[in-house]
């Protein structure tokens, strides 16, 4: 049984949010660039590196509340070295993206959960709120501009990084009285130069990505810096990405910037298990939600929001109980696991890529969805 505490989508700060007006789509002015830029072909497109011809930017004073939405070129920010977010942190994002579907058109994915993310986390900072229905609505409009940057075909997308970033002049710890959101785009094919193919971790037991009580939950570009020389060490022993564990029992948490899952066989039935969001140090990722509801739906499959322990999970390799493990989030979708470093020695695990496992099922479905296949549950493939 799935408590209504483990099901939260997001912390509950999301609800001590700043009370304040939003911006309003309908405000929103285009200036389109002059100089377009030139495209890659979609074969040589890497994971973040090119962008889109145009920005969408919307400031808010403490004084003034928001200001109106504009999409311009791209172009440099202007800000003064003393702004809050490059000094204490102040800053947050989301990751989404456009897909171009098997019919021409345009498609998001579940953005409302994407507006209430960037809702909870801009709270955590003690930013303002904004209306999500309105965001998106932007975002739909940011989209049609920069149609012609969708790639098209399975694995490629538009990237979309809607961040926001304190930008008040004030070298003092507290609240930022100036606040800028905008959004860019980047063209990108498949997160992992391989695409669906199976990735190593090093279950790292010294460092830790987030804790109880902390701001693991949210998604602020103070929880991945720190990560990132881990990440290097691990990559430099031959492994893809750090399994970050918690506790006495090395729980697992998350995998890289992933949510983690485990298929486990329990008398005869397939054990689908992943960190709970109650404890406040997983991020509530929206492909791992969108994987739990199609999984509660499948045959035979019992999910469970309950926290793996590593020595449970090697003994489940061991007693030939562990099935499949796989990552997902946003950026990659879902990366199958061939195997997990822990204690001194690999676990090796099947890397879940034949047409029964749960991790190519969810891949295939997902996806189907992302590219118009199929319409998915109502709301979300969200047409342009």
């Amino acid at each position: 049984m799935i408590s209504h505490a483990s099901r939260r989508m997001f912390p509950s700060s999301a609800c001590r949010m700043m009370s304040t007006s939003s911006f309003i789509a309908s405000e929103l002015t285009i200036s389109p660039t002059s100089s377009p830029k030139e495209k890659l072909p979609k074969e040589e497109l890497s994971f973040g590196d090119s962008f889109s011809d145009h920005m969408m930017e919307i400031d808010w004073t403490k004084e003034g509340g928001w200001g109106k939405p504009r999409i311009s070129e791209y172009a440099n920010l202007e800000l003064s070295p003393a702004s809050t977010g490059l000094h204490y942190g102040i800053q947050c994002f989301e990751g989404m993206k456009c897909y171009s579907t098997a019919e021409g058109g345009l498609r998001l994915f579940r953005p409302d959960r994407n507006m209430a993310r960037l809702n909870s986390s801009m709270s955590r900072l003690a930013m303002p709120s904004f209306d999500g229905g309105e965001l998106t609505s932007l975002l739909k409009e940011f989209c049609k501009v920069e149609e012609s940057w969708v790639p098209q075909g399975a694995g490629y997308s538009l990237y979309l990084r809607p961040t926001a970033i304190g930008t008040h002049p004030f070298l003092g710890v507290d609240v930022s009285a100036h606040v800028k959101l905008f959004v860019i785009a980047s063209p990108v094919g498949p997160y992992y130069p391989q695409g669906f193919k199976p990735v190593s971790l090093y279950a790292d037991s010294v460092n830790k990505r987030a804790w109880p009580g902390g701001v693991g939950g949210f998604k602020l570009g103070g929880n991945y810096g720190p990560t990132i020389e881990p990440a290097k060490e691990a990559m430099a022993m031959g492994y893809n990405q750090v399994l970050w564990m918690w506790g006495d029992n090395d729980e697992v948490t998350e995998c890289g910037a992933m949510n983690l899952f485990f298929v486990l066989e329990e008398d005869g039935k397939k054990i689908l298990q992943t960190a709970p969001l109650d404890r406040g140090d997983i991020l509530p990722g929206v492909t791992r939600q969108s994987i739990i509801d199609l999984a509660e739906g499948w045959e035979g499959v019992e999910v469970r929001e309950e926290f793996p322990r590593m020595g449970d999970i090697k003994k489940a390799a061991d007693e030939g109980r562990l099935l499949e493990a796989f990552g997902s989030g946003t950026a990659a979708v879902v990366s199958p696991i061939e195997r997990i470093h822990y204690e001194g020695s690999d676990i090796d695990i099947d890397a879940g890529m034949g047409s029964d496992s749960i991790t190519k099922r969810a891949w295939d479905d997902l996806n189907a969805i992302y590219y118009g296949e199929v319409n998915g549950p109502e709301g979300w493939g969200v047409d342009i």
